[in-house]
């Protein structure tokens, strides 16, 4: 990452806090080297960190897997780790790399996470620093990693607060549910037990897609993203990022949000916003991790006694995932583990019951 760049996106992030939303929008144009403020604006950033392309990345591929290749591979899985499966779907700029690790000794149709990482995050980066393929491992339980691609985005977010982008049928929620539906389908895994979940800028793209696709996926985990409805350009994002969504939407499916309370890049009150989208008797619980970080969860419970909607706020936490290993881009250690917390969640959910 070269100094200049780092230097216009520091100044970028000031403007923004500052409420300067044109300001800011046109240094992150500068920045990146794209359109002017009056174009449609392709790119929202975070503090910039520089990440290997998952498609030529030099870095260690993942225990038992390999870079993502056209086609479907089985690279050779580590003992115990189940089959890994990497392979391209799309074709041209709706090509997305992916990876799908099927758990050891599966018997019968097994559910499935479908994880999206953050802004500048490589799908390497992603699964190393949530290892939710490892925790569903131990639960008999699938995960897919779909891979942002530079040619859709330059940072790689998802492009969640684009209009394009945030209704069924249309850009990324249709490609994404559209290659989590094949893979299910082709994969002994269970169509009634589809579960999203993502960080930052790929929460804000899970919470579209539980919106959008009610009837491939059960249930929706966004850690320190927005909701639905939270913008539909990059000025409204921004300004969502800085101070809260208004006028956002439920996901309308069973939902477990996390957001830290020292989050600087989006604030913790989409994570509210989220919680509060959904109905039901609110129970509290409060604890915290040994030698780590203080915890509050709220859980909102229907008449019928199921769970509808959970909150953790991680009190003192950055924007970063909860109780991820150090070492990753925007992993906290020191939280509540919530890749853990996250498939309880979702083993209670099952789509159309």
């Amino acid at each position: 990452m070269n100094e200049d760049f780092l230097r216009r996106m520091a100044h970028a992030t000031r403007l923004t806090r500052a409420g300067d939303l044109a300001r800011a929008t046109a240094a992150i144009h500068g920045a990146l080297g794209g359109p002017s403020a009056g174009d449609d604006p392709d790119v929202i950033d975070v503090e910039a960190r520089t990440v290997p392309d998952p498609a030529v990345s030099r870095a260690p591929a993942l225990p038992g897997t390999a870079p993502a290749a056209p086609g479907v591979q089985r690279p050779a899985a580590a003992p115990g780790a189940g089959e890994v499966l990497t392979g391209r779907f799309g074709t041209g700029v709706q090509a997305r790399d992916w990876r799908l690790h099927l758990p050891p000794d599966a018997k019968g149709l097994v559910p499935l996470v479908v994880m999206l990482h953050g802004c500048t995050q490589a799908l390497d980066d992603f699964a190393t620093g949530t290892a939710m393929h490892e925790a569903a491992a131990a639960r008999g339980w699938a995960v897919l990693y779909p891979a942002q691609s530079t040619r859709a985005n330059p940072q790689r977010c998802w492009n969640w607060f684009k209009h394009s982008h945030q209704q069924r049928g249309r850009g990324e929620p249709a490609l994404l549910a559209d290659l989590t539906a094949r893979l299910v389908a082709r994969h002994g895994i269970d169509p009634q037990r589809v579960h999203v979940a993502g960080l930052s800028a790929g929460g804000a793209m899970a919470a579209v897609l539980g919106r959008a696709y009610p009837d491939v996926f059960a249930a929706v985990g966004v850690h320190s993203g927005l909701p639905p409805g939270a913008a539909r350009d990059l000025p409204q994002a921004l300004q969502a990022m800085r101070s809260g969504a208004a006028g956002a939407l439920p996901t309308g499916l069973p939902l477990i949000a996390f957001h830290g309370d020292a989050d600087a890049t989006v604030h913790p009150s989409n994570g509210e916003a989220l919680f509060d989208g959904a109905g039901g008797d609110v129970r509290t619980e409060r604890g915290q991790v040994p030698g780590g970080r203080a915890w509050t969860r709220r859980q909102r419970i229907d008449a019928a006694g199921h769970m509808q909607a959970e909150h953790w706020q991680v009190h003192g936490a950055p924007h970063a995932w909860s109780g991820g290993r150090a070492g990753s881009s925007y992993t906290d250690p020191a939280g509540p583990d919530a890749s853990a917390a996250m498939l309880d969640f979702f083993a209670a959910q099952v789509r159309g019951r």
